[in-house]
């Protein structure tokens, strides 16, 4: 009996997502998408159930499995993409949880936080994990064990939502590096788990599990056969952190792509290769899935938070779906807004005039004669400018050859058409019934045509949409830099070439705005 059905499984923040595709040609034969339980406790506290995670994984589960019916016994392989950063206490031996799942945007440790930053030497982030902006896990972690110090032994482990679902299904406790440098718990610079950041919080690197290498798989365990019902051995894949996998999926369509994930959080993924430098504060510095370089992934300054904003806000309509529908006809009628009128939508950031408060977005421009309409297509605009002013260096450096829209956001029209002009020449792909990038990278391991089915280009539209998204952006990048141009978190990513080594005794010298030593 042939082996052709590959399952990717993408557990993300809110949604949990199952993907059936056929191995030989990457077609989606079955899916089951299943939102997550969010239990949003005071002061910022954002977790996850595990038992509530469980359940939804077991209907997903069922939902695929009858959806293939005799097909099922064909199942090749299954890869495991989740969210980054999340945080549980499991036992070593048996994987038993001992907490709920904190997820990575979970604000209760800001303080610890502080506390930790505040103490740090000067320059171990640069060093470490190649950013400005010091590891949310290691306040996490120091608020964790004030609330479960018992759990904080050598019979206990540190894990996140890929490496507690890699273990149900294989019984190997394993992790991917973009999840362990949300945590504190990877040296970007070495490549490996070590003790430099963990020491300032005094836990030791074995708390954690070992990192994946290469796709990291392992055969389905006997517990997990029983769980799909599924003939023990099968090979699984992963963990992969949720945006290295849809970077994966990417590389299919593109040979050296930018995959822009327009999801909760909006992210730039591009693989840097190794005769260049760059730099920015806020980057994720990890290897790549395959060759040299490093893969980068940026997180931008805006993101779903926003558009939701300004769906609920400006667009009006009885519910989600009828907002949508507004502003699809609002911003295919006039894409722009009135000149002058700007949105700076840093809705997921700190705020820069009171420590501790949230939320940076800013609206410039406003005049009595603004209607919804002009400030929702303000926030639509602003969002994808910020995308070009970020990523900028990067379309221009060389290093890619492909803009791929993944995400939520990536189906909405005005969305795809404004990133392919802004980003232009780089032809810009789309999958347009793709709902889970992160469940078909997670399979590539177990065949290649997989990344590459179902995408197609958005030609970049001409006349009038693309010169007032021009002018648009003009504007958006003169406010930017009146209002944050000065702030860290909102500089571009930084390109330059590597300088040539005349002999060993040759210093090197970082890009601009790089840390001393370079990656």
């Amino acid at each position: 009996m042939a082996r052709e059905i590959v399952l990717g499984i993408d557990l993300g923040t809110t949604v949990l997502k199952l993907c059936a595709f056929e191995r030989a040609r990457g077609t989606l034969l079955a899916e089951a998408t299943r939102r997550l339980r969010v239990d949003l406790l005071p002061e910022g506290g954002r977790e996850t159930p595990i038992p509530a995670l469980d359940a939804a994984f077991a209907s997903a589960l069922r939902e695929v499995r009858a959806a293939l019916g005799s097909k099922w016994r064909r199942l090749a392989g299954i890869g495991v993409a989740a969210q980054g950063g999340s945080s549980i206490i499991a036992e070593r031996t048996s994987g038993a949880p001992r907490t709920p799942m904190l997820l990575w945007n979970d604000g209760r440790a800001w303080r610890e936080q502080e506390a930790i930053v505040k103490r740090a030497p000067g320059g171990i982030w640069r060093r470490s994990v190649l950013s400005d902006f010091a590891p949310p896990g290691l306040g996490r972690l120091v608020w964790m064990r004030g609330a479960w110090p018992e759990l904080f032994t050598e019979n206990h482990i540190h894990i996140g939502a890929g490496e507690y679902l890699f273990f149900r299904l294989t019984g190997t406790w394993r992790q991917d590096a973009g999840n362990a440098i949300q945590i504190g718990a990877y040296n970007a610079a070495k490549r490996r788990l070590d003790a430099s950041l963990l020491g300032l919080i005094d836990i030791p690197p074995a708390f954690f599990a070992p990192l994946r290498e290469g796709h990291g798989i392992s055969p389905l365990s006997g517990e997990g056969a029983r769980l799909f019902r599924a003939e023990r051995g099968i090979p699984v894949a992963g963990p992969y952190i949720d945006q290295e996998a849809g970077y994966l999926a990417a590389a299919g369509v593109a040979r050296r792509p930018l995959d822009c994930s327009l999801g909760t959080a909006w992210v730039g993924n591009f693989v840097l290769p190794s005769h260049l430098e760059g730099w920015s504060p806020l980057q994720l510095v990890i290897p790549p899935p395959a060759g040299a370089g490093r893969l980068v992934i940026l997180p931008l300054a805006t993101g779903n938070g926003a558009w939701e904003w300004a769906l609920r806000e400006l667009a009006g309509g009885a519910s989600l779906d009828a907002a949508l529908r507004r502003a699809a006809a609002l911003l295919k009628q006039v894409p722009a807004p009135p000149e002058g009128l700007v949105a700076l939508p840093w809705f997921n950031q700190p705020n820069p005039l009171r420590a501790g408060a949230a939320g940076a977005g800013v609206l410039f421009g406003l005049g009595e004669r603004c209607s919804r309409a002009d400030l929702l297509r303000a926030v639509a605009v602003g969002m994808v400018c910020e995308s070009a002013r970020a990523l900028a260096a990067v379309k221009e450096s060389g290093a890619v050859d492909g803009l791929v829209l993944s995400g939520g956001a990536s189906r909405g029209d005005f969305f795809r058409r404004a990133l392919a002009t802004l980003f232009a020449p780089l032809p810009c792909f789309v999958r347009p019934r793709e709902t889970s990038p992160a469940a078909r990278g997670a399979v590539c391991a177990f065949g290649p045509e997989v990344a590459a089915a179902g995408a197609r280009r958005i030609p970049p539209p001409g006349g009038r949409f693309a010169d007032s998204l021009r002018s648009a952006l003009a504007d958006y990048l003169e406010a930017f830099d009146r209002v944050y141009g000065d702030a860290p978190a909102g500089r571009a990513y930084r390109i330059a070439d590597k300088p040539r080594r005349r002999g060993p005794e040759a210093a090197r010298s970082p890009a601009k705005g790089a840390p001393r030593g370079g990656f």
